[in-house]
């Protein structure tokens, strides 16, 4: 079992964490924070919000201690990806000459 295709980048000095090609989560200052969703305020129940950094909308903050269980941090991972947008490819910015 697990959340699938989980990948990170290096962001800012920070880390993005991907799951299917959708940013699900950041880690800032040794804390995960996952984008919020309505299945992942459901499995998490009692949610602490706070932004992953100053001027950030809030996510969720995941407790220290829930980030040994595989599981259920495998499974807020895989809800949280299934329920947000494909992320938007950026039209590249073509100039013609005339």
């Amino acid at each position: 079992m697990g959340a699938g295709d989980v990948t990170f980048k290096k962001m800012f000095g920070e880390y993005g964490i991907y799951c299917g090609g959708k940013m699900v989560a950041s880690v800032c200052d040794d804390k995960l924070f996952v984008k919020p969703t309505l299945g992942g305020r459901a499995h998490i129940g009692d949610v602490v919000e706070a932004p992953p950094y100053p001027g950030a909308k809030p996510s969720f903050l995941i407790p220290a201690q829930k980030l040994e269980d595989f599981e259920w941090l495998s499974e807020l991972i895989k809800i949280t990806a299934e329920e947000l947008p494909l992320p938007v490819k950026k039209k590249k910015n073509v100039r013609k000459i005339v």
